[in-house]
């Protein structure tokens, strides 16, 4: 759902609530508007693509011609195309690697495609991508590396940082709406032998300034943090929140490898984790890893993996020299979305609309034992009618609570997925998931059967549990850093193709 519509579903919201149910309270820190969009994204795509493409190499020296530059068919349509079909949101380009060469025709270099024989010298690719993109409806971002093997002025200080500050403009006023800019840590040696030490203040304060609503990603943010490995997947607990006091990017004190990963509970700032992976070994093309691409069935432990541990996932295509992406890449990213759509695709829901029982429900009266919970805006229900803007949520001073839906007991599953109101902060520490091991009817705790336990929540949790069938599954918050909430409850079984993956398992079992 996007910001602007979530933010006035919420109000709708509140405004439901009577003057007896005080709204959900949130707590900090909170996403922005476009954090919050940009996890809505869930999935989008990275494009790598240059001079490598055509040398072999995964990180240029510089010294290349632009003469390298020599795709025969490019089609950034095409490109489009598959990852539109693959379900991606939105697309981030190398507009600039380390090799300094630059897939725009910049005025502050004859090293890009202006030199190159493409087209004659009059091509631009962020050109062809960024309108491709807008025709289909999916965001445009860019990759720009500060890292510059080819400019002689790398290493002599502010000199280079307003070069890049300038590169910075041309690339986010002249290709339309930028929903992302990925600023690299990697800080090489330039062709004079020196570093530069960048001013990555002032290149926020250039995105700002020049694209208000994109997300800025880097080790440390401000918006967007990479998750510490470029394998795909983030942490089984993984708060979106990040210590960033004190640290910095690349080789300038980064935030340990676990809080990138996992997050920090106490973190003071709201930065989520993006989880890049190429869909082959390398990040740029090379014909002889035609045959070592990824399976549908990879790329989806990789999707639950990310998009299923609160984070996004970012999936490479390496495009070809032809300027395409493969057949091979396109084949699998297309087997990715036939099982995600087949696992958790409409109508695969079984809680969707089921019963529900809670034990608390926010501004509800006080009862006797026997009275029923009343309807409430914040209602169980909430959690299983498929709405991301309404959600169940407990009393202030709740930190563990209970929700229960109904089941075909004939029907068998084995996933689960929750979800959190972000809107509000994320709240959930820890919890259990359950099923009757006899009649079910009792709380006592011997008379279930525990299936995973599992700690953080965030946007999305998606929860490994074996091949099962019960007339109820119970989800209990164990701990909760304030009143918890819920805006999905969801129960799946996965698709044919899938494959056997370990299942979360419970806390004893680890």
């Amino acid at each position: 759902m996007p910001a602007a519509a979530f933010t006035l579903a919420v109000l709708a919201q509140l405004a439901m609530i009577s003057a007896s149910t005080p709204p959900l309270p949130a707590i900090a820190p909170v996403p922005t508007p476009a954090q919050r969009a940009w996890q809505d994204m869930e999935f989008t795509g990275f494009i790598h693509f240059g001079p490598n493409t055509f040398t072999d190499r995964e990180w240029g020296h510089g010294d290349e011609p632009a003469a390298a530059f020599t795709p025969s068919a490019l089609d950034a349509r095409q490109w489009v195309r598959v990852m539109k079909a693959a379900g991606i949101t939105g697309v981030v380009i190398t507009a600039k690697h380390h090799d300094g060469f630059c897939n725009w025709p910049t005025a502050m270099s004859t090293h890009s495609v202006k030199s190159s024989p493409w087209k004659g010298g009059a091509g631009d690719v962020l050109r062809e991508l960024s309108d491709a993109c807008r025709a289909a409806g999916l965001k445009f971002g860019v990759y720009l590396s500060p890292w510059d093997r080819n400019n002689p002025a790398y290493g002599t200080g502010e000199a280079y940082n307003e070069y890049f500050r300038k590169q910075l403009r041309e690339v986010l006023t002249n290709y339309g709406p930028v929903h992302e800019v990925w600023f690299d840590g990697a800080c090489g040696e330039g062709p004079n032998g020196k570093k530069q030490v960048y001013d990555f203040p002032s290149f926020e304060r250039t995105v700002r300034e020049c694209q208000p609503n994109a997300v800025i990603f880097s080790d440390v943010g401000p918006d967007v943090r990479w998750v510490g490995n470029e394998n795909g997947w983030a942490g089984e607990t993984n708060w979106a929140m990040l210590k960033v006091q004190g640290h910095g990017r690349g080789a300038d004190n980064p935030p340990s490898g676990k809080s990138l990963t996992e997050g920090d509970e106490d973190g003071e700032a709201w930065i989520p984790a993006e989880c890049d992976v190429s869909i082959r070994p390398g990040w740029f093309y090379h014909a002889h890893e035609d045959d070592k691409v990824k399976t549908a069935a990879e790329l989806f432990d990789l999707w639950e993996r990310s998009v299923g541990h609160n984070a996004n996932l970012h999936l490479n295509f390496p495009v070809d020299r032809r300027g395409l992406i493969h057949e091979n890449d396109a084949a699998a990213v297309l087997g990715l979305r036939a099982l995600i759509d087949a696992t958790y695709g409409p109508g695969t829901d079984l809680a969707r609309g089921r019963a529900v029982g809670v034990t608390n429900v926010r501004g509800d009266a006080p009862r006797s034992a026997s009275e029923p919970l009343r309807d409430s805006a914040f209602s169980g229900s909430n959690a299983v009618d498929g709405d991301s803007a309404t959600f169940w949520a407990t009393d202030d001073a709740v930190r563990a609570a209970n929700i229960e839906v109904e089941l075909d007991p004939n029907a068998a599953w084995d996933r689960v997925v929750l979800a959190e109101p972000i809107a509000f902060g994320q709240r959930i520490r820890q919890f259990r998931i359950s099923v009757p091991a006899g009649s079910g009817t009792s709380n006592n705790a011997r008379e279930w059967r525990v299936l995973a336990e599992g700690t953080t929540v965030g946007h999305k949790r998606i929860v490994r549990v074996p091949v099962t069938k019960a007339a109820r599954v119970r989800v209990e918050i164990l701990d909760a850093r304030a009143c918890p909430a819920l805006s999905a409850f969801e129960v799946h079984a996965t698709a044919a193709g899938v494959g056997t993956v370990k299942p979360t398992a419970p806390a004893s079992a680890k």
